[in-house]
């Protein structure tokens, strides 16, 4: 049961950190770059950032990568 307790504590922090990154990435104009897909048709929205996914996950994967280094 420890363990599973640590698994959602963990899941809890990471969402935590990327609710953080995604705010601050906002100020910088993350979510709203050319190619992030946005269509809205009568009461119909759509949204997929497509781009920013991918930035943030070459961001993520360089940080990853430094801090993992072995």
């Amino acid at each position: 049961m420890e363990s599973f307790a640590r698994m959602l504590i963990t899941i809890g922090i990471i969402i935590v950190v990327l609710g953080g990154i995604l705010l601050i990435g906002s100020r910088f104009g993350l979510g709203k770059l050319p190619g992030d897909i946005f269509l809205q048709r009568g009461n119909f929205t759509f949204y997929f950032p497509l781009v920013t996914s991918i930035i943030l996950s070459i961001l993520l994967t360089v940080i990853l990568n430094v801090l993992f280094r072995r």
